[in-house]
Order: C-alpha cells, then sequence, then structure tokens
C-alpha cells in the first residue's frame, strides 16, 4: 500500500489545497503532518500572539480531518529530520510541500530534497499553494523580479487564475506515532493579547463569506476609515494559509466593482513582496535600495513609540490598537512606521521587529518590505515621502473616534481637537495623563530630509 506525506507548513486548509489533493491522489494513504520546529521559536518568530493563533489553526485542520476519516500527525524537532523519520515509519514514497519565499524556507526545502534524495524517495513541490500568481512566473525582460508594483500588477492582472479545488472527501491515514495538539502555551512562553481573533479555516471561512456579501463592494470608499474598520481582516488567516488567496480573488472577482477590485490589488501586493523576497532573500533584514542612512539610535524614542506615548494621538492609537488585538489598520500602519523611520529617523528593522512580535499576520515577505517601502529603502517609487500624522487624522479620523477608542485619556476631547492635545487649555492638559510630543513635526521632516541628503554629521543630526 503506497503512502505519500503532505507537510503542512504555511497552508493550514483542506479547501483549495493543491498539496493535499496531490498527496491524496498520489497515494493510497496521507500523512497530514505538522513539524513543530523549535528553530523557529529560537529565531524568535514564534511569539505569543501567533502561537495562540497557530494552535486554533492546527485544532481546526485535525478537525477537518477528521472529519474524512483522517487526522493531524503532529511531531516536534528539526522539519528534515522528523520528515525522515515519519518517511521510513511509513514507508512513505513521496512528500508533498508547498513553496515558500523566505530564505529559511529556502534552506529547508534544500535540505528536505537532498535527503529525499539519498533514502530514494521524492520530493514533490507545489507553487500555487499560498500565491497566486507564484514568485518567478512574471519576470521584466532585464531582471528577475518586478521592482515596481504598477507594472507587476498590470501583469498579474493579465494571468489567468486556476480554478479552486475541493477539499478533498476522504483522507486515509496508515497507523503512526503522533504528538497532542499544542497549545499556544506549548508553543510561546507570555501572554497573547487579550482581544485576539479565533484561527483556524472554519473562521476565516466564515469572515470572508461574510465579507464578500457585501462589505467589500464599499471597500474601495471605505478601506482607510480608521474608526470606521471597513476593511477585511483576513490578513492572519491568510497568513496560516487558513484561506487560499486564489479562491478569494475568484470570489471577489466575481463579486465585481471598485471595491472589489481595490481589494484583489491588495491580494495583488502579498504576490509582488512575495517575487521580491523570493528574488532577493537577503531583503528580509537588508536594504532593498540603500540610502546611506545613518539611522538614530535613542531607546526612550522607541519605547515611547511601542507604548503608545509619543504624543501624537493618531499614532499613538494605531500601536495601542497593535497591541490590544494583534492587528492594525493597514493606514495606522503606514502611518505608525513613516512616524518611527522618517519623524523619529530609527532605523527600519527596530519597528519590522516589533510588528513581528505582535502580529498575527506577522509575515516576513510583507511585513519587512513593506516597511522598507515605508522607510523609502523598498520598492517606493517614492522614497521621501513623510507621513505628517497631523494630515493623515484629519483625512481619515476627522472625528476623533478612532483616536478616542484607544486612547482613553483624550475620550472626553470632542471633535478633531483630539488630535491636537498640546493646543488646550493648561487646565484641560493637567488633567490628562498624556505625553506632550516627543518632537516637533517640521524638525523631524526636515532633519530626515537633511539626513538623506547627506549634509548633516550623524552625530548632531539629533540632538533633541
Amino acid at each position: 500500500m503506497s503512502v505519500a506525506i503532505c507537510l503542512f507548513t504555511a497552508d493550514l486548509r483542506v479547501h483549495d489545497n493543491p498539496v493535499v489533493r496531490a498527496a491524496v491522489g498520489a497515494a493510497d494513504q496521507v500523512v497530514p503532518l505538522f513539524v513543530i520546529d523549535d528553530g523557529v521559536r529560537d529565531a524568535g518568530f514564534v511569539v505569543p500572539n501567533r502561537a495562540a493563533f497557530l494552535a486554533d489553526c492546527l485544532a481546526d485542520l485535525d478537525g477537518a480531518l477528521r472529519g474524512r476519516g483522517g487526522r493531524l500527525v503532529v511531531r516536534r524537532g528539526d522539519v528534515v529530520e522528523e520528515v525522515a523519520r515519519v518517511a521510513e515509519e511509513t514507508g512513505a514514497g513521496e512528500v508533498h510541500l508547498a513553496r515558500d519565499v523566505s530564505a529559511f524556507a529556502q534552506r529547508r526545502e534544500a535540505r528536505l530534497g537532498h535527503m529525499l534524495d539519498r533514502s530514494r524517495r521524492r520530493l514533490c513541490v507545489h507553487d500555487s499553494v499560498t500565491f497566486v500568481v507564484p514568485p518567478g512566473a512574471l519576470t521584466p525582460a532585464s531582471r528577475g523580479h518586478f521592482g515596481v508594483f504598477t507594472p507587476y500588477y498590470r501583469k498579474w492582472s493579465e494571468v489567468p487564475v486556476r480554478e479552486p479545488l475541493g477539499a478533498p472527501d476522504t483522507v486515509p491515514v496508515p497507523a503512526v506515532r503522533s504528538e497532542r495538539l499544542p497549545s499556544g502555551a506549548d508553543l510561546a512562553d507570555g501572554d497573547p493579547s487579550p482581544a485576539l481573533p479565533r484561527g483556524g479555516e472554519e473562521e476565516g471561512r466564515r469572515r470572508a463569506a461574510a465579507w464578500l456579501d457585501g462589505p467589500v463592494t464599499r471597500y474601495a470608499d471605505r478601506h482607510d476609515d480608521l474608526a470606521g474598520d471597513a476593511t477585511s481582516r483576513l490578513s492572519p488567516y491568510l497568513h496560516f494559509g487558513c484561506l487560499s488567496a486564489v479562491e478569494l480573488v475568484r470570489r471577489a472577482t466575481a463579486v465585481g466593482g471598485p471595491g472589489a477590485e481595490a481589494f484583489v490589488r491588495q491580494l495583488a501586493w502579498r504576490d509582488f513582496n512575495r517575487q521580491l523576497l523570493a528574488d532577493r532573500p537577503e531583503t528580509a533584514h537588508e536594504d532593498y535600495r540603500p540610502r546611506n542612512d545613518r539611522w538614530r539610535t535613542d531607546e526612550a524614542l522607541v519605547a515611547a513609540w511601542r507604548r503608545g506615548r509619543t504624543g501624537y494621538p493618531l499614532v499613538d492609537a494605531a500601536m495601542r490598537q497593535m497591541a490590544e488585538q494583534g492587528w492594525m489598520h493597514n493606514r495606522g500602519r503606514l502611518i505608525t512606521a513613516s512616524f518611527l523611520t522618517k519623524t523619529l529617523y530609527v532605523d527600519w528593522r527596530v519597528g519590522a521587529r516589533h510588528f513581528l512580535d505582535l502580529l498575527v499576520d506577522g509575515d516576513v515577505a510583507n511585513n519587512q518590505l513593506n516597511w522598507q517601502w515605508v522607510a523609502g529603502t523598498g520598492a517606493s517609487t517614492r522614497p521621501d515621502q513623510v507621513m505628517d500624522p497631523l494630515v493623515q487624522a484629519r483625512r481619515f479620523d476627522g472625528r476623533g473616534d478612532y483616536v478616542r477608542r484607544w486612547v482613553p485619556e483624550l475620550a472626553g476631547i470632542e471633535g478633531g481637537a483630539v488630535h491636537r492635545p498640546w493646543l488646550l487649555p493648561p487646565e484641560v492638559r493637567r488633567r490628562l495623563d498624556y505625553p506632550d510630543p516627543v518632537i516637533g513635526l517640521a524638525e523631524g521632516r526636515e532633519r530626515f530630509h537633511r539626513a538623506r541628503a547627506g549634509r548633516t554629521e550623524p552625530h548632531t543630526l539629533f540632538e533633541l
């Protein structure tokens, strides 16, 4: 009786999963395997929020497999070594895996392929699991990847999107040892954010159905409305592969209209960042386009930014939302990242690490390369643009509702005045447990532009 291993990584679903369907079709029995890799934890990538969400995803996946006559097999250790053990125990002749783009994933795939070659087993890598259009499928004539989104998106939009695959009816699993399903506490030390969403394919599909049944049609007009909270919030489910980006594109396209088009464009950004990282894995920690920055080191300023105590209410509201929910509105991500990298002139890697520590959808490709885009070291066509939080507040939180929700110290201030608490009468300011601005916006902007122009010595650039 033939056996294949279906190795789950960032594709924790049974619907539209080419890895699952290929493994089921290739053998009489399948080992649906997930390996808890302590190396990932030791590298600091498994943090409480993502650990709790991952535990939900694994429990949900196990339930979906059991409903099809199977179960999830869990092992712990080095992925390649554990796959080798399971293959030996079950006599598996093939291992099916979804391709990923990080340097870690590329090394893992290479090691796994080498190990299987030595034991005369076959590694089957599937491109169309975590992408709509895989990296390398679209390339300009002069280089290995597109460095600007708009021409990439034009080509991306022309690619036919495959039909989504249904979930298999049955997944017969051979007798093989499994560890128990982990809890979030088993995977990472520390408490998750209080308002963390529940993980898993079932929850992701429920949210996707609700999103596509109306709200997506208003996305183009409302996606930047901070208080309106009118985005899909599907990014954690995409990050863990609980949802298929292909299926979302197909279903949104069927809805049609400007809102659905704008939503699909955001899904294209995910593929854009992945094709950048696939071709340049070092950009997870190195500048994609170096600007000769001499970043400032100031732990007090960074601490104020992390805690949501910069004195700029919109920045602080977004940072506090992330701490509470493990998620931040996309407009908030742009504003907080610009404030750190351009107003405070702090290295984008500092901010990217903090986001990875908290975001449930913390993703190497999207997180690191979006941070670089804002910092001006990435694929942005306007690398020196600075987002003024007061202008952003007027445009996207004009009545101050978003700030009042997340910065309760300012809840009693009416209207747009909540964005400028330093202009309130002294007797009112004394009653607020809220700091003065850590820096003047004009001062920060001027210093940033002078630094990018190379006109200021590094040790005198930020004497505040």
